[in-house]
């Protein structure tokens, strides 16, 4: 009885292929990590909240979100999502802007995005805006709507968490540096 090995090691090559997925590049990951945890998000809810509480008394809010509490905000978000526009958030707060790094896939393929924001403040609601300044998927086209939909969960980080108790609050200035978004605005 004769032997095949090569037949048997192509078909076992094709057979491990299908089963994986194919990195096809994008943007560099920073080497920098940011640790994410539940704990993370809920205090940043939490500090959102005794910020605005504080403010009602003295009229002025000052607030200083991390990079850690937003990255385990944007977890929480796209594990909330049954299909979500990317994996593995990564939030950088860098030179007045914010850096959004994850993981996208098509198909058999795997890439790195990385999505730089703008925040600025709205001049009619007073909250932050957040606008898109660039948007790199790496060689795989842009998801439909992906813009929109980030633009959304970010906007929902912040409008969201303050909700009813950001009642009469307008922001004054954003500062992004060296990992933390400083806000700071008046409640009339």
């Amino acid at each position: 009885m004769k032997k095949h090995p090569l037949p048997i090691f192509f078909t076992t090559l094709l057979l491990t292929s299908l089963a994986c997925s194919i990195f096809i590049g994008g943007p560099d990951y920073p080497e920098q990590t940011v640790t994410a945890s539940p704990d993370e998000a809920l205090s940043m809810q939490a500090q959102i909240e005794q910020a605005l509480l504080s403010g009602a008394e003295s009229g002025i809010v000052t607030l200083q979100i991390t990079e850690s509490q937003l990255t385990s905000y944007m977890v929480q978000k796209m594990q909330e999502q049954e299909n979500p526009p990317f994996t593995e958030p990564l939030v950088l707060l860098r030179n007045g802007q914010m850096l959004l790094y994850g993981k996208i896939n098509r198909g058999m393929f795997d890439a790195h995005m990385l999505i730089t924001m703008n925040v600025s403040i709205d001049p009619t609601s007073g909250m932050p805006k957040i606008e898109i300044a660039s948007a790199d998927f790496g060689p795989i086209p842009a998801p439909e709507g992906a813009n929109s939909a980030i633009s959304a969960i970010i906007d929902e980080a912040f409008t969201g968490s303050m909700g009813p108790v950001a009642i009469g609050f307008r922001l004054e200035t954003i500062t992004i540096a060296d990992g933390v978004m400083t806000l700071t605005g008046r409640i009339k």
